[in-house]
């Protein structure tokens, strides 16, 4: 709606911009309301309809209902989010800084509550679970998976030497501990066990050259090592990009950390005192249409491979118990299930990780407005006023700078914000102690994973196994 000097374009009057606010924000009705459902009925209607799926003697009206059952104690708890996030309190604590405080009201005044509060309320619950699965899956992925694509798998060929002479050396074992039998005499106890143990030992090993085999002739393998200085290329670009994400993170950070409101204000910062790359970036590519778009749609992409890396790399659990684990071919319905609502989750917690990249650019992009400066004149012999245009901050006068609508909508309520940011540090060391496991970890395996008890039969091993 404004030129680069400042001005606003004909066409913007304070209807259409009234207007076209308006329709931005019942766009972010929408498209919000239908993660909602998603999250807190479609999902969990599914998951449980495939778990009495697995129940041989239910019919198919007896899997919906029982479905429909467990879905309404999800649909109970969005009620009570959005029942919450109506009534409860926006009033800001008070502050001494009275300055600083006077902005943060002003800013949360631009719009009232009701549906909007409860909305947002729901919405910012849902992104502080997302900030979890952010903590735990995107930052540990963001160095295993780089790390993995250079480092890349052990050689086939040498797996399947060092597998078959463990057959052997247990084959041995299992003949010493059965020669002691020859003459009649029953086993002790102590050798039985040994025995049943080598035995196990013996059809895992027997499984993992199967494998192996069938791994190493696959044309999938093949393919894979012709693409070898590909996936190093790949590698090399994933962990630069990890580590600009991560400068530019804690450049923000400490940014709030010195120059914000207050944990008072879920540290809302006005203005930038510490540049970060991305942050001096994006609302320089806004004014080219459309190339930011496309800066923070490879953003978002970015952090959902590193996530789906991280998930796969550690598996789905519920505190200390492992739910699911993630494999190509051989994953289970209901994790998979799992995998998108954690998707979901991370990805909207994305919208707060971009302002944390680039406060600027969410706020008020490249907007500019005018400001009347004194200069003296050689010509006039005095002093003349001249309207020269300047980034908006939250300095600028209401009617001039507009605030998006998805920052008032993500920050609405201060103690979230305030949440966001220190799982910002979270982030932060999660990464850097990914970093270093990743780093001192050996090569995986081609068949890693394959020894553990999975959740579907590895009795067909699969082409995209490796």
């Amino acid at each position: 709606m404004k030129n680069q000097n400042g001005t606003f374009k004909d066409w913007a009057d304070a209807n259409v911009t009234v207007q076209i606010e308006n329709t931005v924000l019942y766009g972010y009705y929408t498209l919000y309301s239908v993660i909602l459902f998603c999250v807190f009925f479609w999902i969990p209607f599914v998951y449980f309809y495939y778990e009495e799926k697995d129940e041989d003697d239910a019919s198919k009206c007896t899997q919906i209902k029982t479905a429909l059952k467990y879905t309404l104690g999800f649909v109970v708890i969005c009620a009570l989010l959005l029942l919450v996030g109506a009534f409860v309190p926006l009033h800001l604590p008070n502050n001494n800084n009275s300055t600083e405080w006077e902005k943060v009201k002003l800013l949360f005044e631009d719009l009232g509550t009701g549906r909007l509060a409860a909305l947002s309320f729901s919405i910012s619950s849902l992104t502080l679970i997302g900030m979890l699965a952010a903590i735990t899956y995107t930052a540990y992925g963001m160095s295993a998976l780089p790390l993995n694509l250079i480092k890349g798998t052990r050689s086939t060929a040498y797996e399947r030497l060092e597998n078959t002479e463990d057959i052997e050396e247990v084959e041995q074992h299992i003949q010493t501990i059965r020669s002691k039998s020859k003459d009649g005499r029953p086993l002790p106890a102590r050798d039985r066990r040994a025995l049943k143990q080598c035995e196990e030992r013996l059809r895992t090993l027997r499984k993992r050259e199967r494998h192996l085999e069938f791994i190493e002739n696959s044309w999938w393998t093949k393919f894979c090592g012709a693409l070898r200085p590909l996936k190093i290329i790949w590698g090399i670009f994933f962990i630069l990009v990890a580590l600009l994400f991560v400068i530019s993170l804690f450049l923000s950070n400490l940014d709030k950390a010195l120059h914000s409101a207050g944990i008072d204000s879920g540290f809302i910062i006005f203005g930038t005192n510490l540049s970060n790359p991305l942050n001096m970036l994006l609302p320089l590519l806004q004014t080219v249409f459309p190339l930011d778009y496309i800066l923070i749609t490879i953003i978002i992409m970015y952090f959902i491979f590193t996530s789906m890396a991280g998930i796969r790399n550690i598996g789905i659990w519920f505190f200390w118990i492992r739910l699911y684990k993630i494999r190509r071919g051989r994953t289970r319905p209901q994790a998979l299930l799992f995998l998108c609502m954690i998707l979901l989750l991370i990805v909207l917690h994305t919208s707060y990780m971009i302002y944390s990249l680039a406060p600027q650019y969410v706020m008020y992009g490249s907007q500019n407005y005018l400001i009347e400066s004194n200069i003296t004149s050689d010509a006039h012999k005095g002093n003349s006023t001249l309207a020269v245009p300047k980034r908006c901050d939250a300095d600028a006068p209401k009617d001039q700078c507009t605030v998006t609508r998805t920052y008032i909508f993500l920050h609405k309520f201060w103690f979230f914000s305030a949440a966001y940011y220190f799982g910002n540090w979270a982030f932060l060391v999660v990464f850097l102690i990914g970093l270093i496991v990743s780093c001192c970890k050996g090569k995986k395996s081609v068949i890693e994973g394959v020894d553990e008890d999975s959740d579907l039969s590895d009795d067909e091993p699969s082409a995209y196994s490796a």
